[in-house]
């Protein structure tokens, strides 16, 4: 009998915390079809609590997905599982998840609770949960670092008060993975009802093994695992979702379980996430990264050549590897357009969307020969964010000489007004940044720059990736074009407009 694993994806909540990369409502439902394409289980779309942009985000995931369970984070506060059972409530299958801390550490510096405190809160937090759905998860924060005893105490009464899952999370990566799968076999083993939950992992990536600890969890007795897209996560990242979902099918010598997972659309899962945070997968990633399923070894291309499980324990065609075949080009129509957007799995919300990807589409098949797949789905990364930018590109001219300063002249557009400004510095890319400050007077310091190519080839579509830190808060920027620097201005101007929107959100674990 299939015995089954819950996937339990929280890229939009808990990989959204990384640094600079939050995503707008819109955003979050894009990537939430794709999920809901890859057949995901749950989808824990934000934390509604956070602010009204959060909120509004969990309910747009909730009224648009239909085959996954949505799920909101909620502390064991009345207000907080109020705010989630709301945002929740268009769902066709909703789940609340709620948490408080239980390790010494953590009671004592940061809640100031007793035990006995903090067991009553998560009583009645579950409880009052169960009003909203009858999904309701279980979070005992910190649980790596947490007494067992009271791990097994507070964890039964979440149980009789209607917890049905019940999640063990590593928050920060400290455990190692066979102390991390006792943990979970003694949990279920010491629990008298335990049975009546399903247990899981969630997983952090601090000292390198969440994708061990979260697999030793499952070997142990664990039915979910929670997980990200690309491993996306605060510091160094949650448990990958591919990585988990590849290594189970892979080794069904070992695991008594599977996914329902169609891993055929990981990579366009990945290279969507990754194009919306900006948060560049590197090239020798397991399963997504673009060395993955590649061979430079003289005898390793040999024995591919000869019998391909020679090097190869996955095909790669099985997580939607694919040889890049050119369908389109500068005489593609509007619908033949649609229709491949559709098999990238994108779909525009209206024909305005529509039309300016087209528009943008028909310019780089002007610029560039040969279109591919990752050009498309840059583009349209940087179409669907125009919406909601108060600063526009308009152009920009740059003289570069050897020896000589470069100098940079830019004209945007600010709120609905045409500005100009020219700077001179020692590299092209800091006189263009020079300039656009200038023009928007908004104090930012640059943290992070980086090009990479979206495609191959000397007129290949550049992507730059820009991390700015205004006041303490952290934003990306994304810009692509077949010219560096025109992609260099588009993702910093992209980060300002970013810096520019207002925002008030809480951390879950403030």
């Amino acid at each position: 009998m299939f015995n089954k694993l819950i996937i339990f994806d929280t890229t939009l909540r808990d990989g959204e915390q990384s640094p600079g990369a939050s995503m707008t409502k819109d955003e979050k439902v894009r990537i939430a079809k794709v999920l809901e394409k890859m057949r995901v289980d749950v989808i824990e779309a934000g934390f509604a609590i956070a602010s009204q942009g959060d909120f509004e985000a969990v309910q747009a995931v909730a009224n648009t997905i239909k085959d996954a369970t949505i799920c909101s984070l909620a502390r064991a506060l009345d207000k907080d599982i109020d705010r989630a059972g709301e945002a929740l409530k268009g769902a066709n299958s909703s789940r609340i998840h709620t948490f408080i801390a239980t390790s010494d550490i953590h009671m004592q510096m940061k809640l100031k609770m007793t035990p006995d405190q903090v067991m009553e809160q998560a009583v009645r937090a579950v409880q009052r949960a169960r009003n909203w759905t009858d999904d309701v998860e279980f979070s005992p924060e910190d649980a790596g670092r947490s007494d067992e005893d009271f791990l097994c105490r507070i964890i039964e009464a979440a149980i009789d008060a209607g917890a049905t899952t019940i999640n063990i999370p590593d928050t920060v990566g400290y455990n190692m993975p066979h102390q991390f799968g006792a943990t979970i076999k003694s949990l279920i083993e010491r629990i008298p009802n335990s049975d009546k939950a399903i247990f899981s992992a969630h997983c952090h990536n601090d000292l390198g093994l969440a994708v061990a600890n979260s697999l030793s969890a499952v070997l142990n007795g664990a039915r979910q695992v929670e997980c990200t897209i690309n491993g996306l996560g605060e510091r160094a990242g949650n448990s990958s979702l591919e990585e988990v979902v590849m290594a189970v099918r892979t080794r069904q010598d070992v695991f008594d379980c599977d996914t329902n997972i169609d891993t055929t659309q990981i990579l366009s899962a990945s290279r969507l996430v990754s194009s919306v945070t900006g948060f560049i997968v590197q090239p020798n990633k397991a399963i997504v990264g673009a060395n993955a399923f590649a061979h430079e070894a003289g005898i390793h291309q040999d024995g591919v050549l000869k019998h391909r499980e020679t090097y190869e324990i996955m095909r790669a065609e099985d997580i939607g590897w694919n040889a890049n075949k050119l369908v389109m080009g500068k005489h593609s129509g509007r619908n033949a357009f649609k229709v491949k957007m559709q098999e990238l799995g994108v779909e525009f919300e209206n024909d305005d969307m529509l039309n300016a990807t087209f528009k943008s589409f028909k310019e780089l098949a002007d610029k560039k020969h040969e279109i591919f797949d990752e050009d498309l789905q840059a583009l349209v990364s940087e179409s669907q964010s125009e919406e909601y930018e108060s600063i526009q590109l308009v152009s920009l001219k740059v003289s570069s000489e050897t020896d000589k300063q470069k100098s940079a002249h830019i004209t945007l557009i600010i709120d609905g007004q045409e500005v100009s400004a020219t700077a001179n510095t020692s590299g092209a890319v800091d006189a263009t940044f020079s300039a656009i400050n200038s023009l928007v007077g908004v104090a930012v310091n640059l943290q992070l720059y980086s090009v990479s190519n979206v495609t191959h080839g000397t007129d290949a579509l550049g992507e730059v990736n820009v991390r700015l830190e205004s006041d303490g808060r952290i934003v990306n920027g994304q810009g692509a074009d077949t010219d560096i620097i025109i992609a260099s201005a588009k993702a910093y101007v992209h980060g300002l407009n970013k810096i520019l929107v207002a925002v008030d959100k809480a951390h879950p674990q403030v």
